[in-house]
């Protein structure tokens, strides 16, 4: 049975990181039940500040004055290092300077589904974005960056650097992002399983595999 699953997220949201590896971890508790399973995993463009500048902005600044100052944001990244932890990965987030705007990477993401990219490629592609910022401190917002990026994961750094020059992909993104609006998805992860059955927020492997068993038997 071919199970669908879209994910709406964000490349600068922790939890969606979170997200991202618990539902790696549910797909395995799933696949220990019915191994003939598989997954087709769509992802979806959400954007955190969709108003943020396309220059990006201080990771430091942004942080102190969206939570009310550094003791706050220090306690904040505690408990996304402990859910990461937990998840089985760990935080790089003394190395992020920079937090840029995820318009670029989104199109990116856009664009190797759209040419139909092995799904094993826009698995690596995802996970290495993840952790270009929230590991390594890469600024995912430069075009550079992202086709070095790409080309690690089996695309062409020259014809990425062309594609993220121009503005191909940028009003499909934009509109998958409006109608996630309109189905009233309003924060990240949000995981959408067969089409209609929604599990919002980083849960637990646990909680996602039994989501996505239900959803299973609700479709046979």
């Amino acid at each position: 049975m071919n199970i669908a699953i879209d994910i709406a997220s964000d490349f600068i949201c922790p939890w969606c990181f979170i997200g991202k590896t618990q539902l790696k971890n549910a797909l395995v508790l799933v696949k220990k039940k019915h191994p003939d399973a598989s997954f087709q995993i769509n992802w979806l463009p959400y954007f955190l500040s969709p108003d943020a500048p396309s220059a990006g902005q201080p990771y430091k600044a942004f942080m102190e004055a969206k939570f009310g100052g550094a003791k706050k944001v220090a306690e904040m990244q505690a408990r996304v290092i402990d859910a990461g932890r937990d998840a089985g990965f760990e935080f790089g987030l003394e190395k992020i300077v920079f937090r840029p705007s995820t318009l670029l990477a989104h199109r990116l993401v856009y664009r190797a589904q759209s040419v139909g990219h092995r799904p094993a490629e826009v698995e690596a592609l995802v996970d290495r974005l993840f952790a270009a910022y929230f590991q390594r401190g890469e600024d995912i917002g430069n075009i550079l960056t992202l086709a070095g990026i790409a080309a690690e994961c089996g695309d062409r750094k020259d014809e990425v650097i062309d594609y993220l020059s121009s503005r191909q992909g940028e009003p499909q993104v934009k509109s998958l992002f409006s109608k996630l609006g309109e189905l009233g998805v309003s924060g990240v992860p949000f995981f959408i399983i067969q089409r209609h059955l929604a599990v919002s927020g980083a849960q637990t492997g646990e909680v996602l595999a039994a989501a996505i068993l239900q959803a299973m038997q609700s479709t046979t």
